[in-house]
Protein backbone atom coordinates (compact mmCIF):
# COMPACT_ATOMS: atom_id res chain seq x y z
CA UNK A 1 0.00 0.00 0.00
CA UNK A 2 2.89 2.79 0.61
CA UNK A 3 4.54 1.58 -2.41
CA UNK A 4 1.16 2.09 -4.34
CA UNK A 5 0.65 5.55 -2.49
CA UNK A 6 4.47 6.56 -3.08
CA UNK A 7 3.19 6.11 -6.58
CA UNK A 8 0.77 7.77 -6.77
CA UNK A 9 2.52 11.01 -5.64
CA UNK A 10 5.08 10.21 -7.84
CA UNK A 11 2.66 10.25 -10.97
CA UNK A 12 1.26 13.17 -10.08
CA UNK A 13 4.42 15.01 -9.30
CA UNK A 14 6.11 16.05 -12.42
CA UNK A 15 3.33 18.02 -13.80
CA UNK A 16 2.98 19.87 -10.68
CA UNK A 17 6.97 20.50 -10.34
CA UNK A 18 6.08 24.08 -12.47
CA UNK A 19 2.77 24.66 -10.48
CA UNK A 20 3.93 26.12 -6.94
CA UNK A 21 2.62 29.26 -7.92
CA UNK A 22 -1.13 28.29 -8.28
CA UNK A 23 -2.81 27.81 -4.26
CA UNK A 24 -2.35 26.05 -2.10
CA UNK A 25 0.10 23.38 -2.42
CA UNK A 26 2.27 20.41 -0.54
CA UNK A 27 5.35 19.35 -2.49
CA UNK A 28 4.35 21.53 -5.48
CA UNK A 29 0.90 19.34 -5.50
CA UNK A 30 -2.23 21.05 -5.70
CA UNK A 31 -4.01 20.07 -2.11
CA UNK A 32 -6.91 18.84 -3.80
CA UNK A 33 -5.10 16.13 -4.96
CA UNK A 34 -3.57 15.63 -1.32
CA UNK A 35 -7.00 15.69 -0.13
CA UNK A 36 -8.37 13.11 -2.63
CA UNK A 37 -5.09 10.54 -2.25
CA UNK A 38 -6.26 10.90 1.45
CA UNK A 39 -9.98 9.81 0.57
CA UNK A 40 -8.92 6.75 -1.52
CA UNK A 41 -6.15 5.88 1.25
CA UNK A 42 -9.11 6.19 3.89
CA UNK A 43 -11.08 3.74 2.03
CA UNK A 44 -8.12 1.26 1.75
CA UNK A 45 -7.69 1.58 5.06
CA UNK A 46 -11.46 1.43 6.52
CA UNK A 47 -12.92 -1.07 4.02
CA UNK A 48 -15.62 -1.33 6.75
CA UNK A 49 -17.00 2.09 6.42
CA UNK A 50 -15.93 3.02 2.97
CA UNK A 51 -19.91 5.29 2.33
CA UNK A 52 -18.66 7.11 5.46
CA UNK A 53 -15.09 8.19 4.49
CA UNK A 54 -16.11 8.77 0.93
CA UNK A 55 -19.00 11.17 1.81
CA UNK A 56 -16.45 12.90 4.59
CA UNK A 57 -13.96 12.62 1.63
CA UNK A 58 -16.71 14.33 -0.66
CA UNK A 59 -17.71 16.99 2.08
CA UNK A 60 -14.08 17.99 2.82
CA UNK A 61 -13.03 18.77 -0.87
CA UNK A 62 -16.33 20.52 -1.17
CA UNK A 63 -15.36 22.99 1.70
CA UNK A 64 -11.68 22.98 0.81
CA UNK A 65 -12.69 24.27 -2.68
CA UNK A 66 -15.57 26.62 -1.59
CA UNK A 67 -13.04 28.36 0.68
CA UNK A 68 -9.63 28.59 -1.27
CA UNK A 69 -9.73 27.99 -4.84
CA UNK A 70 -13.40 27.71 -6.44
CA UNK A 71 -14.74 25.19 -9.05
CA UNK A 72 -14.18 25.86 -12.49
CA UNK A 73 -17.56 26.47 -12.78
CA UNK A 74 -16.94 29.82 -10.44
CA UNK A 75 -16.40 30.90 -7.45
CA UNK A 76 -18.63 29.71 -3.58
CA UNK A 77 -21.42 28.38 -3.85
CA UNK A 78 -22.91 29.38 -6.78
CA UNK A 79 -19.91 27.50 -8.13
CA UNK A 80 -20.29 24.62 -6.52
CA UNK A 81 -24.29 24.16 -7.67
CA UNK A 82 -23.04 24.83 -11.51
CA UNK A 83 -20.55 22.41 -11.22
CA UNK A 84 -23.47 19.95 -9.88
CA UNK A 85 -25.43 20.98 -12.50
CA UNK A 86 -22.31 20.27 -15.60
CA UNK A 87 -22.22 16.73 -13.43
CA UNK A 88 -26.02 15.05 -12.53
CA UNK A 89 -26.52 13.72 -15.88
CA UNK A 90 -23.26 11.47 -15.68
CA UNK A 91 -24.22 10.85 -12.06
CA UNK A 92 -28.12 9.81 -12.86
CA UNK A 93 -26.99 7.54 -15.36
CA UNK A 94 -24.34 5.32 -13.36
CA UNK A 95 -27.31 5.69 -10.22
CA UNK A 96 -29.54 3.91 -12.27
CA UNK A 97 -27.45 1.55 -14.51
CA UNK A 98 -25.54 0.06 -11.49
CA UNK A 99 -28.74 -0.17 -9.83
CA UNK A 100 -30.29 -1.59 -13.04
CA UNK A 101 -26.76 -4.23 -13.03
CA UNK A 102 -27.32 -5.39 -9.82
CA UNK A 103 -31.07 -6.39 -10.41
CA UNK A 104 -30.09 -7.88 -13.93
CA UNK A 105 -27.17 -9.83 -12.48
CA UNK A 106 -29.83 -11.37 -10.30
CA UNK A 107 -32.01 -12.55 -13.04
CA UNK A 108 -29.34 -13.94 -14.73
CA UNK A 109 -28.18 -16.21 -11.32
CA UNK A 110 -32.19 -17.44 -11.32
CA UNK A 111 -32.24 -17.88 -14.74
CA UNK A 112 -30.41 -21.79 -13.43
CA UNK A 113 -27.87 -21.02 -16.30
CA UNK A 114 -24.74 -21.16 -13.98
CA UNK A 115 -26.28 -24.53 -12.65
CA UNK A 116 -26.43 -26.03 -16.25
CA UNK A 117 -23.13 -24.23 -18.13
CA UNK A 118 -20.43 -26.66 -15.28
CA UNK A 119 -22.32 -29.91 -16.98
CA UNK A 120 -20.28 -28.66 -20.46
CA UNK A 121 -16.95 -28.65 -18.91
CA UNK A 122 -14.31 -31.13 -20.08
CA UNK A 123 -12.52 -33.20 -17.04
CA UNK A 124 -9.21 -32.55 -15.44
CA UNK A 125 -7.48 -29.29 -16.10
CA UNK A 126 -8.83 -28.47 -19.30
CA UNK A 127 -12.46 -28.05 -17.43
CA UNK A 128 -10.42 -25.90 -14.60
CA UNK A 129 -9.57 -23.55 -17.38
CA UNK A 130 -12.78 -23.46 -19.31
CA UNK A 131 -14.66 -22.95 -15.41
CA UNK A 132 -12.15 -19.85 -16.01
CA UNK A 133 -13.09 -18.79 -19.30
CA UNK A 134 -16.82 -19.27 -18.66
CA UNK A 135 -16.02 -16.63 -15.83
CA UNK A 136 -14.47 -13.96 -18.14
CA UNK A 137 -16.87 -14.32 -20.78
CA UNK A 138 -19.99 -13.91 -18.28
CA UNK A 139 -17.73 -10.68 -17.15
CA UNK A 140 -18.48 -9.17 -20.38
CA UNK A 141 -22.00 -8.52 -19.89
CA UNK A 142 -22.76 -9.18 -16.11
CA UNK A 143 -21.17 -7.12 -13.37
CA UNK A 144 -17.79 -8.80 -12.16
CA UNK A 145 -18.76 -9.30 -9.09
CA UNK A 146 -21.61 -11.19 -9.97
CA UNK A 147 -19.43 -13.23 -12.40
CA UNK A 148 -16.97 -13.81 -9.62
CA UNK A 149 -19.83 -15.16 -6.91
CA UNK A 150 -20.62 -17.10 -9.99
CA UNK A 151 -17.77 -18.53 -10.90
CA UNK A 152 -17.19 -19.72 -7.39
CA UNK A 153 -20.57 -21.52 -7.06
CA UNK A 154 -19.61 -23.48 -10.03
CA UNK A 155 -16.16 -24.26 -8.86
CA UNK A 156 -17.63 -25.08 -5.14
CA UNK A 157 -19.81 -27.30 -7.01
CA UNK A 158 -17.75 -29.23 -10.00
CA UNK A 159 -14.86 -29.48 -7.35
CA UNK A 160 -16.75 -30.72 -4.55
CA UNK A 161 -16.12 -28.11 -2.38
CA UNK A 162 -12.20 -28.49 -2.40
CA UNK A 163 -11.05 -25.27 -4.38
CA UNK A 164 -7.47 -23.68 -4.54
CA UNK A 165 -7.05 -20.67 -2.80
CA UNK A 166 -4.52 -19.68 -5.76
CA UNK A 167 -7.62 -20.87 -8.17
CA UNK A 168 -10.17 -18.23 -6.20
CA UNK A 169 -7.42 -15.52 -7.09
CA UNK A 170 -7.74 -16.71 -11.03
CA UNK A 171 -11.71 -16.44 -10.72
CA UNK A 172 -11.43 -12.72 -9.68
CA UNK A 173 -8.64 -12.17 -11.71
CA UNK A 174 -10.77 -13.73 -15.18
CA UNK A 175 -13.72 -11.74 -14.06
CA UNK A 176 -11.77 -8.66 -13.57
CA UNK A 177 -9.99 -8.91 -17.27
CA UNK A 178 -13.26 -10.30 -18.98
CA UNK A 179 -15.12 -7.08 -18.15
CA UNK A 180 -12.48 -5.03 -19.73
CA UNK A 181 -13.44 -4.63 -23.06
CA UNK A 182 -17.29 -4.55 -22.89
CA UNK A 183 -19.04 -1.19 -22.35
CA UNK A 184 -21.36 -3.26 -20.30
CA UNK A 185 -19.28 -5.62 -18.60
CA UNK A 186 -17.37 -3.01 -15.81
CA UNK A 187 -18.55 0.27 -13.98
CA UNK A 188 -15.12 1.90 -15.42
CA UNK A 189 -15.86 0.80 -19.41
CA UNK A 190 -19.87 1.83 -18.57
CA UNK A 191 -18.28 5.27 -17.37
CA UNK A 192 -16.16 5.64 -20.31
CA UNK A 193 -18.52 4.48 -22.39
CA UNK A 194 -21.18 7.37 -20.64
CA UNK A 195 -18.40 10.10 -20.95
CA UNK A 196 -19.21 9.41 -24.68
CA UNK A 197 -16.19 6.78 -25.66
CA UNK A 198 -17.21 4.75 -28.02
CA UNK A 199 -17.50 0.65 -27.49
CA UNK A 200 -15.13 0.19 -30.33
CA UNK A 201 -12.36 2.40 -28.47
CA UNK A 202 -12.86 -0.05 -25.36
CA UNK A 203 -12.87 -2.87 -27.22
CA UNK A 204 -9.36 -3.80 -27.89
CA UNK A 205 -8.70 -4.60 -24.22
CA UNK A 206 -9.54 -7.71 -24.63
CA UNK A 207 -6.21 -8.36 -26.96
CA UNK A 208 -4.28 -8.53 -23.01
CA UNK A 209 -7.55 -9.47 -21.31
CA UNK A 210 -7.06 -13.02 -23.32
CA UNK A 211 -3.53 -12.53 -23.51
CA UNK A 212 -3.91 -12.21 -19.68
CA UNK A 213 -6.21 -15.26 -18.88
CA UNK A 214 -3.59 -17.59 -20.59
CA UNK A 215 -0.73 -16.53 -18.90
CA UNK A 216 -2.38 -17.01 -14.74
CA UNK A 217 -5.51 -19.39 -16.46
CA UNK A 218 -3.07 -22.40 -17.15
CA UNK A 219 -1.25 -22.42 -14.13
CA UNK A 220 -4.13 -21.81 -11.86
CA UNK A 221 -5.88 -24.80 -13.93
CA UNK A 222 -2.73 -26.82 -13.17
CA UNK A 223 -2.40 -26.32 -9.92
CA UNK A 224 -6.27 -26.79 -9.08
CA UNK A 225 -6.75 -29.84 -10.77
CA UNK A 226 -3.27 -31.17 -8.66
CA UNK A 227 -5.61 -29.57 -5.65
CA UNK A 228 -8.76 -31.75 -6.59
CA UNK A 229 -9.77 -32.65 -10.13
CA UNK A 230 -12.97 -32.23 -11.64
CA UNK A 231 -14.82 -35.06 -12.15
CA UNK A 232 -18.25 -35.44 -14.03
CA UNK A 233 -21.09 -33.06 -13.35
CA UNK A 234 -24.51 -33.38 -13.32
CA UNK A 235 -26.89 -30.62 -12.89
CA UNK A 236 -29.31 -32.39 -10.78
CA UNK A 237 -32.57 -31.30 -12.72
CA UNK A 238 -31.92 -27.88 -13.32
CA UNK A 239 -33.80 -26.14 -16.29
CA UNK A 240 -32.87 -22.93 -17.63
CA UNK A 241 -35.59 -20.25 -17.05
CA UNK A 242 -35.66 -18.83 -20.42
CA UNK A 243 -37.87 -15.95 -19.35
CA UNK A 244 -35.19 -14.60 -16.88
CA UNK A 245 -32.90 -15.32 -19.92
CA UNK A 246 -34.80 -13.01 -22.19
CA UNK A 247 -35.22 -10.34 -19.07
CA UNK A 248 -31.69 -9.95 -19.24
CA UNK A 249 -31.11 -9.60 -23.25
CA UNK A 250 -33.79 -7.37 -23.43
CA UNK A 251 -32.65 -4.83 -20.61
CA UNK A 252 -28.67 -5.49 -22.44
CA UNK A 253 -30.22 -4.64 -26.01
CA UNK A 254 -32.23 -1.37 -24.86
CA UNK A 255 -29.30 0.12 -22.94
CA UNK A 256 -26.80 -0.62 -25.55
CA UNK A 257 -29.54 0.51 -28.40
CA UNK A 258 -30.70 3.96 -26.15
CA UNK A 259 -27.03 5.05 -26.25
CA UNK A 260 -26.66 4.50 -29.67
CA UNK A 261 -29.32 5.98 -31.34
CA UNK A 262 -29.26 9.37 -28.81
CA UNK A 263 -25.71 9.42 -29.89
CA UNK A 264 -25.72 9.04 -33.49
CA UNK A 265 -29.44 10.56 -33.92
CA UNK A 266 -29.80 13.41 -30.81
CA UNK A 267 -25.80 13.98 -29.88
CA UNK A 268 -26.70 17.55 -29.25
CA UNK A 269 -29.00 16.24 -26.08
CA UNK A 270 -26.88 13.65 -24.98
CA UNK A 271 -25.78 15.42 -22.10
CA UNK A 272 -28.91 17.24 -21.08
CA UNK A 273 -30.40 13.98 -19.89
CA UNK A 274 -29.96 10.45 -18.33
CA UNK A 275 -31.11 8.65 -21.09
CA UNK A 276 -29.10 5.48 -20.76
CA UNK A 277 -30.11 5.02 -17.17
CA UNK A 278 -33.81 5.97 -17.68
CA UNK A 279 -34.45 2.90 -20.37
CA UNK A 280 -32.46 0.82 -18.46
CA UNK A 281 -35.06 1.82 -15.12
CA UNK A 282 -37.57 1.45 -17.67
CA UNK A 283 -36.76 -1.70 -19.17
CA UNK A 284 -36.79 -3.19 -15.41
CA UNK A 285 -40.09 -1.82 -14.70
CA UNK A 286 -41.60 -3.44 -18.21
CA UNK A 287 -40.35 -6.59 -17.87
CA UNK A 288 -41.32 -7.40 -13.84
CA UNK A 289 -44.98 -8.41 -15.06
CA UNK A 290 -42.62 -11.62 -16.66
CA UNK A 291 -40.44 -12.21 -13.56
CA UNK A 292 -40.39 -9.76 -10.87
CA UNK A 293 -36.92 -8.50 -9.78
CA UNK A 294 -35.15 -9.28 -6.15
CA UNK A 295 -36.21 -5.35 -4.74
CA UNK A 296 -34.62 -6.51 -1.51
CA UNK A 297 -30.66 -6.10 -3.27
CA UNK A 298 -31.90 -2.27 -3.89
CA UNK A 299 -30.82 -1.12 0.05
CA UNK A 300 -27.84 -2.68 -0.32
CA UNK A 301 -27.17 -2.03 -3.76
CA UNK A 302 -27.73 1.79 -3.04
CA UNK A 303 -25.26 2.30 -0.59
CA UNK A 304 -22.14 0.87 -2.60
CA UNK A 305 -23.80 3.31 -5.45
CA UNK A 306 -23.73 5.81 -3.37
CA UNK A 307 -20.21 5.11 -2.39
CA UNK A 308 -19.11 5.09 -5.95
CA UNK A 309 -20.91 8.53 -7.03
CA UNK A 310 -19.20 10.13 -4.07
CA UNK A 311 -16.22 8.91 -5.09
CA UNK A 312 -17.07 10.07 -8.63
CA UNK A 313 -17.95 13.52 -7.62
CA UNK A 314 -14.58 13.35 -5.61
CA UNK A 315 -12.61 12.97 -9.20
CA UNK A 316 -14.85 15.86 -11.07
CA UNK A 317 -13.95 18.31 -8.79
CA UNK A 318 -10.01 17.58 -9.24
CA UNK A 319 -7.76 20.43 -11.25
CA UNK A 320 -7.16 17.66 -14.05
CA UNK A 321 -5.17 20.15 -16.28
CA UNK A 322 -2.43 19.70 -14.05
CA UNK A 323 -2.18 16.39 -14.44
CA UNK A 324 0.65 14.64 -16.16
CA UNK A 325 0.00 14.01 -20.09
CA UNK A 326 -2.21 11.06 -21.25
CA UNK A 327 0.62 8.18 -22.31
CA UNK A 328 0.76 4.32 -22.23
CA UNK A 329 3.06 5.12 -19.19
CA UNK A 330 0.43 6.78 -17.41
CA UNK A 331 -1.94 4.71 -17.72
CA UNK A 332 0.10 1.33 -16.66
CA UNK A 333 0.71 3.81 -13.47
CA UNK A 334 -2.81 3.99 -12.84
CA UNK A 335 -3.03 0.21 -13.16
CA UNK A 336 -0.85 -0.54 -10.46
CA UNK A 337 -2.54 2.18 -8.45
CA UNK A 338 -5.65 0.58 -8.68
CA UNK A 339 -4.46 -2.59 -6.68
CA UNK A 340 -4.42 -0.67 -3.65
CA UNK A 341 -7.22 2.49 -4.82
CA UNK A 342 -10.65 2.40 -6.33
CA UNK A 343 -10.44 2.16 -9.95
CA UNK A 344 -13.55 4.42 -10.16
CA UNK A 345 -12.41 7.73 -9.30
CA UNK A 346 -8.85 6.71 -11.08
CA UNK A 347 -11.16 6.22 -13.89
CA UNK A 348 -13.41 9.63 -13.32
CA UNK A 349 -10.22 11.44 -13.59
CA UNK A 350 -8.69 10.02 -16.62
CA UNK A 351 -12.19 10.63 -18.60
CA UNK A 352 -11.68 14.29 -16.87
CA UNK A 353 -8.30 14.33 -18.34
CA UNK A 354 -8.90 12.97 -22.38
CA UNK A 355 -6.47 11.58 -24.27
CA UNK A 356 -5.71 7.86 -23.16
CA UNK A 357 -5.90 5.17 -25.32
CA UNK A 358 -9.18 4.18 -23.53
CA UNK A 359 -8.75 0.37 -24.24
CA UNK A 360 -5.50 0.14 -22.81
CA UNK A 361 -6.89 2.19 -19.73
CA UNK A 362 -9.49 0.05 -19.57
CA UNK A 363 -7.49 -3.29 -19.22
CA UNK A 364 -4.67 -1.43 -16.74
CA UNK A 365 -7.56 -0.53 -14.26
CA UNK A 366 -10.04 -2.77 -14.59
CA UNK A 367 -7.25 -5.82 -13.97
CA UNK A 368 -4.76 -4.11 -11.86
CA UNK A 369 -7.32 -4.51 -8.98
CA UNK A 370 -6.40 -8.47 -9.19
CA UNK A 371 -2.59 -7.52 -7.79
CA UNK A 372 -3.86 -7.39 -4.41
CA UNK A 373 -6.63 -8.79 -2.44
CA UNK A 374 -7.93 -5.69 -1.61
CA UNK A 375 -7.41 -3.98 -4.64
CA UNK A 376 -10.76 -4.77 -6.42
CA UNK A 377 -14.44 -5.32 -4.83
Amino acid sequence: MIIAGAAFVLWLVPSFAVAATDPPTAFGIPFDFILFALTLLGVALFHHHTLQVALTGLGTIALYKLAFTGFKAGEGLPGLLSHLAHEWVILANLLCLLLGFALLSKHFEESHIPSVLPKYLPGQAKGAFALLAMVFVLSSFLDNIAAALIGGTMAHTVFRGKVHIGYLAAIVAASNAGGSGSVVGDTTTTMMWIDGVSPAEVFHAYVAAVVALVLFGIPAALQQNKYSPLRAYEPGGAHVDWGRVGIVAFILVTAISTNVYINLVHAEIADHFPFIGVAVALAILVSAPVRKPDWSLLPDATKGTIFLLALVTCASMMPVEKLPVASWQSAMGLGFISAVFDNIPLTALALKQGGYDWGMLAYTVGFGGSMIWFGSS
